[in-house]
């Protein structure tokens, strides 16, 4: 288990736990249980463009380390 920050492009992930602060990713999508996909990373990690469910989103690396994800293996 480690922050969505973390993940590289291309990366798929399923969301465990989101910091309880955060209440403003989960309704955005960024439950326990959905899948994440990290399409791009600016150069400085900030911002992170992410795909969860049929929703695009830019992420500030500040929220994406308060999502907690495991890696899903490619097939």
């Amino acid at each position: 288990m480690y922050p969505l920050s973390q993940l590289s492009p291309g990366q798929r992930a399923r969301v465990l736990q989101v910091a309880p602060e955060r209440r403003r990713l989960l309704a955005l999508g960024l439950r326990p249980g959905a899948l994440v996909e990290v399409l791009l990373q600016a150069p400085l990690g900030d911002p992170l463009e992410v795909r969860a469910g049929e929703a695009f989103l830019l992420l500030r690396k500040e929220e994406a380390q308060a999502v907690m994800v495991e890696a899903l293996e490619e097939a």
